[in-house]
């Protein structure tokens, strides 16, 4: 695993810019292609999530970085507040304190706390359900987005992306990205992405335990059918 580091003052960001370079890449080759200070098109390589369902600490974090900056503008329209509990073993009185923002019913799902025809307007278009973003992005290609804004004056909020260019969002996390370190950063976003796979999929841990024994028990299963059939078949000529 190499460190890339993309420096892109010439792109109106001050501080350069610090990405993982995952072996996995988005389809298309990485996670799009950037102009540098030289006009030279780079592609830029997908930084590789960590993601660790087992990580429970890992999850709670996330869940209250995508409460306090995500779920102002986007819905998890197929997460519920009492699954979060469940699920990542945080006390469900802590959740209906800190994490529910949008009602008081800890069965309900996630709801956007802003309009979405208001921010349309805002905008330009509504964001989107953030439900199922890594399944269809893939986990890299998030973490990889929210790693790669910069600053650009000429943009209605201050900010364009490298990955996605001229996208609608502002780059709302510029305050925790002012306030810690580059490594601390990444941290909190791996956290943030983590937790935006476990929505997408809370299953998925289980069912990559689950098949790697089902394999496995297929494997074993093999031999005795092997040795079954060549008793069954000896006397045929």
């Amino acid at each position: 695993m190499s460190t890339l580091i993309k420096s892109l003052a010439g792109l109106g960001l001050g501080a350069a810019l610090s990405l993982t370079a995952g072996s996995a890449l988005a389809a298309g080759g990485g996670c799009g292609t950037f102009t540098n200070a030289d006009g030279v098109v780079e592609h830029l390589a997908c930084s590789e999530a960590p993601i660790d369902f087992t990580n429970k600490g890992s999850l709670q974090n996330g869940a209250k970085i995508f409460m306090n900056y995500c779920a102002g503008c986007h819905s998890a329209q197929y997460v519920r507040h009492s699954r979060i509990a469940k699920d990542l073993d945080i006390p469900p009185e802590l959740v209906e304190k800190y994490l529910m923002v949008t009602t008081d019913q800890i069965g309900d799902h996630i709801t956007a706390e802003i309009d979405p025809e208001v921010q349309a307007a805002w905008f330009g278009a509504a964001p989107p359900d953030l439900s199922l973003e890594t399944r269809l992005r893939g986990d890299d290609w998030v973490y990889t987005y929210l790693l790669s804004f910069y600053e650009d004056p000429s943009r209605p909020w201050g900010s364009n992306n490298l990955v996605l260019a001229n996208a609608a969002m502002p780059h709302v996390l510029h305050n925790m990205q002012e306030e810690l370190s580059a490594e601390e950063f990444e941290s909190e976003v791996g956290d943030l992405v983590n937790f935006m796979a476990w929505m997408a999929e809370p299953a998925r841990h289980d069912r990559q335990v689950i098949g790697f024994f089902v394999i496995l028990f297929l494997l074993v299963l093999l031999i005795p059918v092997y040795l079954l059939n060549k008793e069954f078949w000896k006397d045929v000529k």
